[in-house]
């Protein structure tokens, strides 16, 4: 931990399912190669510290999420303030990362959920309980396209800084497979501590 830099925000990045189940260079029959290398890069050019591996098999998002919670805190414990630390998840990245905001359950941490909500995810993972600086970006040819509104509501954290955004990219859940400035520009902001993101 100690490698960090004080100074520069730190970003977990966990990516989609599919990358998950397929090697780096697997390409999806729809949507193509996941670019996960080039998205870590396009974090790191701009100046954030990136935190991020790539899961194998079909994990637990819940039992994955603990380890991250853990590996917060130890940042946090070593000095790093918690709103210098953004979890970023794609898909069902995005659904870790909302296990991680619910059980880190500390308002000062940033976190961006990409692609991942639907409204049957109200009866279908109650437990979900969003705490933190939340960004959502979704696109609205995705199935995968909902406004979070009604979990935002339900949850019991007092959020200081939301925001939510839909993209019109047509692409689909493809959209989240390539660093596309439309989400990653606004992630990168929100991981600076530019909630208005202007």
């Amino acid at each position: 931990m100690d490698l960090f830099k004080e100074k520069e925000p730190i970003i977990f990045f966990l990516h989609n399912r599919f990358l998950e189940e397929h090697q780096l260079n697997e390409s999806h029959p729809e949507f193509g190669r996941t670019e996960y290398q080039e998205i870590l890069a396009e974090f790191e050019k701009s100046g954030l510290q990136v935190i991020s591996e790539k899961r194998n098999g079909n994990v637990n998002a819940r039992e994955y999420a603990v380890g991250i919670v853990n590996q917060i805190d130890s940042l946090i414990e070593n000095g790093t303030l918690p709103n210098k630390i953004t979890v970023v998840g794609t898909s069902k990245g995005g659904y870790i990362a909302q296990y991680v905001s619910t059980l880190a359950n500390n308002p000062e941490l940033n976190f961006v959920f990409v692609a991942s909500f639907q409204e049957s995810d109200i009866q279908n993972i109650p437990e979900i309980n969003y705490c933190g600086n939340i960004l959502t970006i979704y696109e609205k040819s995705d199935p995968f396209g909902v406004s979070v509104m009604e979990r935002k509501n339900n949850s019991t954290c007092h959020i200081e800084n939301f925001k939510e955004i839909a993209l019109n990219t047509g692409m689909g859940h493809g959209f989240l497979f390539k660093p596309l400035q439309e989400w990653m520009e606004p992630t990168i902001k929100w991981a600076k501590g530019n909630y208005k993101l202007n």
